[in-house]
């Protein structure tokens, strides 16, 4: 998958010098020594007990939680994350490897838009899933390094998407790269202040915000999710107010 990705990203940034990106994105293709059976096993009920934790209770949760959680010997998570910032630097990389698994296929779609689309759907589908990893990424030391460290990761392959749908004429001229990162911010939002009051709802706002985007938007289609009634408003507008104070 990475050969292949920093291939299309290649044909994007390295042999047009009139795409609107001019740096390159090179991803390693180093592969590391695989664990034994056991050892990935334990590996993954580590992530995967930390991963709930953590969105449970936030920072709070201590390497004894997690190894019990994942029913495993303390010294199990010991050995292979000698600090919690190691085990969310785990947890983070898997997260931008999906992502880049998303764009992989999003490259090789053949429609470039649907492509696109798609990229963008199923990302937030990740963040969606991940309550509270967000907020427990922003809320170490380490956190704005780790989130403008994949930012320099991800904006070249978005950069290519966009290209891709700007050269098939599907997407409007005046859209760039960056505009695709403030909608996810955006969208990111109705995913952590709706989870409660409407979980799907950031899908009628990604329907909405997509035809806007399009070069010649087709007749609309119904959207996916209901708007919310006043009562859920009240309730979503509260949240909000509250998670600031």
């Amino acid at each position: 998958m990475k050969r292949s990705l920093s291939i299309h990203l290649e044909q994007y940034f390295h042999m047009d010098g009139d795409r609107p990106l001019s740096y390159s994105c090179h991803v390693s293709t180093t592969v590391e020594r695989p664990l034994r059976k056991d050892a990935e096993r334990n590996r993954r009920r580590i992530l995967d007990a930390a991963a709930e934790l953590f969105a449970e209770r936030g920072l709070a949760v201590t390497l004894n939680d997690i190894a019990h959680h994942a029913d495993v010997g303390v010294g199990t998570v010991y050995r292979r994350f000698p600090d919690k910032d190691v085990l969310i630097d785990a947890l983070f990389e898997e997260r931008v490897e999906e992502m880049l698994a998303l764009a992989e296929v999003a490259l090789n779609d053949p429609d470039p838009w649907h492509g696109l689309e798609s990229f963008l759907e199923h990302g937030l589908e990740l963040q969606a899933r991940d309550k509270g990893l967000k907020q427990l990424l922003l809320g170490t030391p380490q956190g704005c390094a780790r989130v403008g460290g994949v930012r320099e990761r991800m904006l070249p392959i978005v950069g290519a998407l966009v290209a891709r749908a700007h050269d098939a004429g599907q997407l409007r001229d005046d859209l760039a790269p960056e505009d695709l990162a403030v909608t996810q911010w955006m969208l990111g939002a109705v995913v952590d202040y709706g989870r409660e009051v409407s979980p799907d709802l950031w899908r009628r706002y990604l329907r909405l915000l997509l035809r806007g985007m399009r070069a010649e938007p087709s007749p609309p289609d119904s959207l996916p999710v209901r708007a919310l009634t006043r009562e859920q408003l009240d309730e979503l507008l509260a949240s909000g107010l509250l998670t600031k104070r």
